[in-house]
């Protein structure tokens, strides 16, 4: 095996060579393709594929890479390859000056080209453009990855997204989706009402969400800054001043860990809505998700984690209470006890070590542990502790429960939402406790905000408050296992 990657080494060391001889001479030959500044394009490859019957005969100017290269006598025959797909071009010697073929002869597979030419189809029946004119646009000086087998890792590709987008352009259909989808949450939004704003990534304060921030610092002031781990007590600030429907689709930075379902850097879309509580935010994002896929997939039927996911309208809706009852047998809302709600939880089984020893804490640890994972189906589940929810409005019907509700697919935690909480005695409360918890030893408690407190006192009307991870939307419609198939450059460990 190490025989054959000395040999490949070697044969790649030939081919970086010969690249840079060739570069070498059509410098000195005047043709130096770095010099080349435009290249009108009037076609692209599929759109030449969809409207061939008009355009059989006519005049084109394409241009993209060249991805395969055949015959190279007196015909030659080529795989173009642009945004939209790949057309074959078709030379021959007879067609062309002499010395311009045998320039063509000398371009690499990875080349990127322009090209005059007819639209026809060849004897074989394929679509073509006959080429009258190319002109090198861009030398290749690295040699593909198929020349030797490919591809295919996947670490490798993530970091190399530009050479996987070459030679795997399928996995470009992930980014298309995520753009549509993002598209498709602006219209939706824009249409009901909502103004889109940004807010600041940089900010003297770490809060809105409990999460280890980054941490930078900012010379010209001389202090440390946080780099934003929610959009939430901005855009709230943004309620507070009249703007009544507001929403942010920004990266969120969070110092965490990574796995398939999480990446350091992440995108969101934050969204307030005054006068409305969590029960419209419910409704709001079943209509998104379900709409948008129905508009991009063209069905409610998706398949995400080997599993079939129904996303038609109707999705369950159950207090965080209810699911532990319906999937674990234990009802919290007949232990009032502290202790009693514990003693259950460990008893189920339920790691409760490090956890703080109360019933909201014992309540969530239960479903966290024992329900989530199997949730497959759309569900949403409300009513979640308070001590696990620091800015949602508390139940009239039970103080020790809050008004917010996270959705579930395939056990993935798809959006977050509250009755925003607007009393400002209750939330400096619910702040000293997390500076509290913070000076203990937490360090991923929130901060305390008192410009945000300042801003409540004003006065923050009834709001209903939702925010989605884009990213995770983006796998579900694409059906990808990795948050690393639907970000185009996330984050991956330096390389020794």
């Amino acid at each position: 095996m190490a025989e054959k990657t000395n040999e490949q080494q070697q044969d790649l060391s030939e081919i970086l060579r010969i690249r840079r001889e060739k570069l070498s001479t059509l410098q000195q030959e005047g043709r130096d393709p770095f010099q080349e500044t435009k290249y009108v394009v009037s076609r692209h490859a599929q759109e030449i594929k969809d409207q061939f019957e008009q355009l059989e005969g006519s005049q084109v100017s394409v241009a993209g890479r060249l991805m395969s290269k055949r015959g190279m006598g007196k015909v030659s025959f080529c795989d173009l390859q642009d945004r939209s797909g790949r057309i074959q071009l078709y030379a021959r010697k007879d067609e062309l000056d002499a010395q311009a073929y045998d320039r063509f002869r000398k371009y690499d597979i990875g080349d990127i080209v322009g090209v005059k030419g007819q639209v026809f189809r060849t004897q074989r029946g394929e679509m073509s453009v006959r080429v009258q004119e190319i002109t090198l646009l861009s030398k290749s000086l690295l040699p593909l990855p198929e020349k030797f087998h490919g591809l295919t890792d996947k670490e490798t590709r993530y970091r190399q997204r530009y050479v996987d987008l070459i030679v795997n352009p399928e996995v470009r259909r992930n980014f298309e989706v995520r753009s549509a989808f993002v598209k498709y949450l602006r219209n939706f939004l824009d249409n009901r009402g909502y103004m889109e704003v940004e807010t600041p990534v940089l900010n003297t304060i770490s809060g809105g969400a409990t999460a280890r921030p980054f941490i930078t610092h900012h010379n010209t002031l001389d202090i440390d800054m946080y780099m934003r781990i929610a959009t939430e007590l901005p855009l709230k600030r943004l309620i507070v001043g009249g703007m009544e429907r507001v929403y942010e689709v920004g990266r969120i930075f969070r110092n965490e860990g990574m796995d398939t379902k999480h990446n350091p850097e992440f995108t969101t879309v934050e969204l307030y809505e005054a006068y409305a509580d969590f029960n419209d935010m419910m409704d709001l994002f079943e209509e998104l998700l379900s709409g948008a896929a129905k508009n991009i997939c063209g069905s409610y039927q998706l398949q995400w984690q080997g599993e079939d996911i129904d996303l038609t309208p109707g999705w369950p809706r159950l207090s965080m209470a209810e699911a532990v009852k319906q999937y674990v047998g234990i009802d919290f809302m007949a232990l009032p006890d502290d202790g009693e709600a514990v003693a259950a939880a460990k008893a189920a089984g339920v790691d409760m070590d490090g956890v703080e020893p109360t019933w909201g804490h014992a309540l969530y640890e239960c479903f966290d542990q024992k329900v989530e994972s199997k949730l497959v189906q759309p569900t949403f589940i409300t009513m979640h502790p308070v001590d696990v929810s620091p800015l949602a409005k508390r139940s009239p019907k039970d103080p020790r429960l809050t008004e917010r509700f996270e959705l579930f697919i395939c056990r993935s935690e798809m959006g977050n939402a509250f009755s925003e909480l607007n009393d400002p005695i209750d939330q400096r409360q619910r702040f000293e406790k997390e500076v509290e918890d913070r000076m203990k030893g937490n360090d991923e408690a929130g901060m305390m905000d008192e410009d945000y407190l300042t801003a409540m006192e004003y006065g923050l009307p009834p709001t209903g408050g939702l925010g989605i991870g884009i990213d995770r939307c983006v796998m579900l419609l694409t059906g990808s296992d990795s948050i690393r198939d639907v970000i185009l450059f996330p984050t991956m460990k330096p390389l020794d």
